[in-house]
């Protein structure tokens, strides 16, 4: 009868670990899935918000190649977006957000381009003061893991 018991001993602990295996499974595969999505939506939120600052800024930067007199009110969606890269993104993104900030300061403060001086700007770095930023962009992008 021993032998009857051991039988029966060993199916259901045979059942329990196939139980909790599949369990465990299942939990592993949902926290994977769930985890994917999270980083996917993390990205989401990062290319929606480079966005918004490239287009933001390229108005500003093209205003600032006309006119000395600059609206403080225009600079407080520059510096919203600033403040939520400090939030979602590295610390490289946001010193070239500052720096593309600067830059558009500085523009403001320069004479005012005609369309004739937009020529030689063209043909010099000083027309895409994004460059540095979209490229930081990129490269973080790539990146599809945690950020820190």
């Amino acid at each position: 009868m021993n032998s009857q018991y051991f039988s029966a001993f060993a199916a259901l602990a045979g059942s329990l670990i196939g139980g909790f295996m599949m369990l465990a499974s299942s939990w592993l595969s949902q926290k994977a899935q769930a985890r994917a999505e999270q980083l996917a939506h993390h990205r989401t939120r990062r290319e929606e918000l480079y966005a918004d600052f490239i287009e933001v800024s390229a108005r500003l930067y093209a205003d600032a190649l006309g006119h000395n007199e600059a609206e403080l009110a225009k600079f407080v969606k520059l510096y919203a977006l600033i403040g939520r890269m400090r939030v979602l993104s590295s610390p490289k993104i946001v010193e070239t957000a500052q720096t593309v900030a600067k830059t558009i300061i500085e523009t403001y403060q320069a004479p005012n381009k005609t369309f004739r001086d937009l020529q030689g700007v063209v043909n010099s770095d000083a027309i895409d003061p994004l460059l540095a930023f979209s490229e930081a962009c990129r490269d973080e992008l790539r990146i599809s893991g945690p950020l820190f």
